[in-house]
């Protein structure tokens, strides 16, 4: 039986609007809908007076107009970025020249193929100020951060801690609404799965993902999210058990009640379980795997 994940997909948007989320969190959402964005890209707001922002979001005038009026008589001393993507990090650098704060994030060093940049929002060419690791605490006025290195979805996947409210921003590690899209080279299923572990270690109240509405029951959802991974790879198995020796093969029957728009992305994410597969010695493949290997169960 399919995993059945408790997906949170109830959200009031006004594209422009600042909403108070929580005692210490705004949010500002950006223009932006689409099949990988929900409803569009979520730019948070932290504190009161001094603020840090989370992920200023695509390369939009209108938001950046939107976080700005959201802004009167205070001042950003900090800009936080989860990742390289098209809808996180563009206005980072604007927001920056605007306000004079410092870019925290951490920068990619996986090289990315060109196939790559048509599956989601894109790739942005971001360099932060201040490069992160993990583990880092950022202060500021009246709250405190711990960036948390993510992988999988991306190599350079940070999510940032709020201690105040035991509440992490989980950008797309864990999003509400849908699995979050692994795409190698940079994407690494393996590292997806350590990296769920490592947050579901950490006993959060709550996630704010950069898409979509909170999650509030942590445990139980990342337990589901991940054995939803581990589901897929079964149907992968099962698969190549059929017959199927191709990944776009696959991806119609293990995808069958998915957008087909998302068909190319989901295939890539079966690439990142294959080369898991292959790791492990329970698949064989004709060559370094890729989408037009051919796949087989190992002996």
């Amino acid at each position: 039986m399919a995993v059945v994940i408790p997906y949170v997909r109830e959200i009031d948007v006004a594209y422009g609007r600042c909403d108070q989320v929580s005692p210490l969190i705004r949010r500002v959402t950006a223009n932006n809908p689409g099949p990988f964005t929900y409803m569009g890209t979520g730019t948070y707001i932290v504190g009161r007076g001094e603020v840090a922002v989370i992920d200023p979001g695509p390369d939009l005038g209108d938001h950046l107009e939107a976080i700005q009026a959201a802004l009167p008589g205070e001042r950003v001393s900090h800009i936080l970025v989860t990742h390289h993507h098209l809808d996180h990090s563009p206005l980072a650098r604007p927001l920056s020249e605007i306000t004079g704060a410092k870019v925290w994030g951490r920068a990619v060093k996986t090289p990315v193929l060109q196939d790559e940049v048509k599956l989601e929002a894109g790739y942005d060419h971001f360099t932060p100020d201040i490069p992160l690791e993990g583990g880092e605490v950022i202060e500021g006025a009246g709250w405190t951060m711990e960036a948390i290195h993510t992988p999988g979805h991306t190599s350079n996947h940070i999510c940032y801690a709020l201690r105040e409210e035991n509440a992490l921003f989980s950008g797309d590690h864990i999003m509400g609404w849908s699995t979050t899209v692994v795409t190698p080279p940079d994407g690494n299923m393996g590292d997806y799965l350590r990296s769920l572990e490592k947050v579901r270690a950490r006993g959060f109240s709550t996630l704010w993902p950069t898409h979509g509405p909170p999650i509030g029951e942590v445990g139980p959802f990342i337990d589901a999210y991940a054995a939803h991974r581990l589901d897929r790879e079964r149907q992968i198995l099962d698969r190549l058990a059929a017959g199927d020796t191709r990944i776009k093969a696959m991806v119609p029957t293990i995808y069958a009640a998915v957008d087909p728009r998302l068909y190319p992305a989901a295939a890539h994410s079966v690439l990142a379980h294959m080369i898991e597969l292959v790791k492990s010695g329970q698949v064989a493949a004709d060559g370094p795997p890729a989408l037009d290997s051919d796949y087989r169960l190992a002996p």
